[in-house]
């Protein structure tokens, strides 16, 4: 994750009216990715703030929600009007974008500017989801592990009960989306892995993706994945439009 360097806005700050968008606090910035949107040219936000606390978080430095934003949002917007016919789409990830209030003023702000829009999301909002819904052109919905499994990783309770109600609401709406799992067998086994993907293929989830998991508590963590059997990966894949492993 990196800050980049972008246009600044040429518009006095006195001049410029205050707006809803100007409150998020963005920890982040990549200004070009192929992977993040789907089939889109697109800059990332990394929204600052998290209330889970996964052990194997790849972004720690964006969970206290009570740090400061490293870039305003007038310089996203002068960076944005900058790439207009060079880029497709902006992603709002984390952290967990949702717990802002100014998330929606944001994405309104980009929509407006022409841009598709994208979210990274941990599920822990579903209310909130559902109303951001509508503004969004595609999700990526994090599911960390069976349902029985999911408070333990998030160091929270009643998160799986949220997660599984945003993916209620993921699922009727019909935007597009993929569930992706972080994975190393100290997490859970391969037994339950097994379970949990006909559990999502059973709900109707069409593209399921496992991604390798760089724990620091675990030596070697980042290789398991890529080591799961071909046999067992076969068996994943069942029920799937599409399955995906992401390894390092």
């Amino acid at each position: 994750m990196s800050v980049a360097s972008s246009p600044r806005s040429t518009e006095p700050a006195h001049s410029r009216p205050g707006r809803a968008a100007d409150a998020l606090r963005i920890g982040g910035f990549i200004p070009l990715t192929s992977i993040d949107f789907p089939g889109r040219l697109a800059a990332v936000l990394f929204c600052q703030g998290c209330p889970w606390r996964c052990g194997y978080c790849h972004n720690p430095e964006l969970l206290d929600a009570t740090v400061p934003g490293v870039l305003p949002w007038n310089e996203v917007i002068a960076f944005l009007k900058h790439r207009r016919g060079l880029l497709d789409g902006v992603v709002f990830s984390g952290g967990e974008p949702l717990l802002q209030a100014a998330l929606p003023a944001a994405l309104d702000e980009v929509r407006a500017l022409g841009f598709e829009t994208a979210l990274h999301t941990g599920g822990m909002y579903p209310d909130r989801l559902a109303a951001q819904l509508s503004r969004l052109d595609w999700v990526g919905l994090d599911i960390k592990g069976p349902w029985e499994r999911i408070d333990a990783i998030t160091r929270s309770r009643h998160s799986a009960e949220r997660v599984r109600e945003s993916l209620e609401h993921l699922l009727a709406s019909g935007v597009p989306h993929e569930c992706r799992t972080t994975w190393h067998p100290g997490l859970f086994g391969e037994a339950e892995l097994l379970g949990m993907a006909r559990d999502l293929a059973g709900r109707g989830v069409r593209h399921w993706v496992l991604q390798a998991c760089r724990d620091p508590a675990v030596p070697g963590s980042e290789a398991a994945v890529g080591r799961l059997a071909a046999a067992m990966l076969d068996r994943l894949r069942e029920g799937f439009e599409r399955f995906e492993t992401r390894t390092p």
